[in-house]
């Protein structure tokens, strides 16, 4: 089951200052090469073909870079902004205009290995509005913000955690359109709101990743990451 993907590429990135001051997080340089074009790779060798990617801040830096290298059979398209922020629900709001529902929807700081094709089957399979991909955390990468069990999630809140939530939004999720208020047209809000408010409802299914996730949104994991795709790419 293929799926477009809308990618949340926005941000200020502010926790990566000074380096993301002058050129925005998915243009770090990642194993000698702009983060993203690691990321892009990754989505197409899952069959992805479509994707929209979410601008905002220094976004031009990334269309042009796209522009000179773009990716080998990805299709790709811009959603900005505008004059304020959107924030993540807002920019995927806008984006999903431009492609077909469902669709997969990825923070622009992630690198993740799951299987993206289980994921989708997992979604068609579940008859809910939205999915999210979880990892059992247990906070050793960052705090646990999930309970899941049963293949849905039963809780979910970045504000407001509990002592039973041993997982962890591991940054991909799928959504329907219907996932959204007909009022937040031109909001700005967090998709994590979507996802908690689905999750409070019974809606949200879940998908357990097994390999955990990779981040370029601190500096230890931008060096995890770098030492990760580097090593890789010597033993090729």
């Amino acid at each position: 089951m293929t799926l477009p993907l809308i990618l949340l590429a926005g941000g200020h990135a502010t926790r990566m200052w000074p380096e993301t001051e002058k050129i925005p997080k998915s243009m770090l340089p990642v194993a000698g090469r702009p983060f993203i074009a690691h990321q892009l790779e990754l989505i197409v060798k899952n069959g992805i073909s479509e994707i929209v990617i979410c601008l905002g801040y220094l976004g031009g830096m990334i269309e042009e870079y796209l522009a000179e290298k773009p990716p080998f059979g990805l299709s790709v398209r811009f959603s900005y902004d505008g004059d304020l922020p959107l924030g993540t629900g807002g920019a995927t709001f806008k984006a999903a205009s431009h492609i077909e529902s469902p669709f997969f929807v990825m923070y622009g700081d992630s690198y993740l290995t799951v299987d993206y094709n289980e994921v989708a089957c997992a979604f068609a399979k579940s008859g809910k509005p939205g999915l999210m991909t979880v990892y059992k955390n247990k906070n050793r990468w960052d705090n646990s913000n999930v309970v899941f069990a049963d293949g849905l999630i039963r809780a979910y809140s970045k504000k407001n955690r509990t002592c039973d939530m041993d997982y962890i939004d591991y940054g991909l999720g799928i959504l329907q359109n219907g996932a959204f208020k007909d009022n937040m047209k031109g909001a700005a809000f967090d998709l994590a709101d979507v996802y908690e408010e689905l999750a409070l409802n019974g809606h949200l299914a879940g998908y357990e990743a097994e390999e955990r996730f990779y981040e370029v949104g601190s500096r230890e994991g931008l060096r995890e990451l770098d030492e990760k795709l580097s090593k890789k790419i010597a033993t090729a």
